[in-house]
């Protein structure tokens, strides 16, 4: 039997994905991370529950430990069914390509089944469109863990396109918004959705010079463009009915 790298979505529990659900019920372990909704946890009545959660300065199990553990346990004669349950998706800064080289460097097979990411499921459930004809025909997710001041970053940053999403960047983001005045308008559209999709979502406007200003607590994503505007407009509509 492969490994399972199965994405958990982007919060609710009730957007995983029925494949996903079919895995947990059979899987013998779970390995699983701190964004992972515990909810579904619920699904697998027997398995082995691992956690290998992981916050900004916050490490449970470095990334090579969790690498480790998943071999190990699917080495197990004892298991069939083992499961890697990430947050989002596997592959939207997920590292499962990271988890996927050593099960291959181990010759252990293996299943991708994807996610819901929040870079395009949060602002999906609040309806903020991230593309939007004639206003936003582009958009672009990176990481915002990376500090963009430094003189050689990992990060692609493209700062043309219309639609910003950043995740895990709310730690650097008075970095992020002050390197990506020097290309776009102060003025431009921010938007911040914590705890997305669940009921505790909270959303926070502002603009590119003062959302960093604002009161905001993780996990939360960032977006930036004009497609906001749109959103205020849609939120309104919704709030009065």
């Amino acid at each position: 039997m492969p490994v399972y790298l199965i994405g958990a979505g982007p919060g609710d529990p009730e957007l995983i994905t029925l494949k996903a659900i079919n895995i947990l019920k059979k899987a013998d372990v779970i390995i699983y991370d701190r964004l992972a909704n515990e909810e579904i946890l619920e699904y697998a009545k027997d398995a082995k529950l691992i956690y290998v959660g992981k916050k900004a300065g916050e490490h449970y199990k470095s990334q090579g430990e969790i690498n480790q553990i998943i071999v190990n346990e699917a080495k197990d004669k004892n298991n069939s069914v083992i499961v890697r349950l990430k947050g989002g998706d596997p592959f939207v800064f997920g590292r499962g390509g990271e988890e996927i080289l050593d099960l291959i460097e181990e010759d252990i097979s293996f299943e991708i089944i994807p996610g819901v990411t929040s870079a395009i499921g949060v602002p999906t459930t609040i309806g903020l469109p991230v593309t939007h004809r004639a206003i936003a025909t582009s958009f672009t997710i990176v990481t915002g863990h990376e500090d963009p001041t430094k003189d050689k970053k990992q990060v692609k940053w493209d700062y043309t396109a219309d639609t910003i999403i950043i995740l895990m960047g709310i730690g650097q983001i008075k970095e992020n918004t002050t390197e990506m005045m020097k290309y776009r308008d102060p003025k431009t559209p921010a938007c911040v959705i914590e705890n997305g999709t669940l009921p505790n979502e909270k959303i926070i406007f502002g603009t590119l010079e003062d959302i960093a200003d604002k009161d905001i607590h993780t996990p939360a994503i960032l977006i930036i463009g004009n497609v906001i505007d749109v959103f205020k407009k849609i939120k309104k509509f919704k709030d009065n009915n």
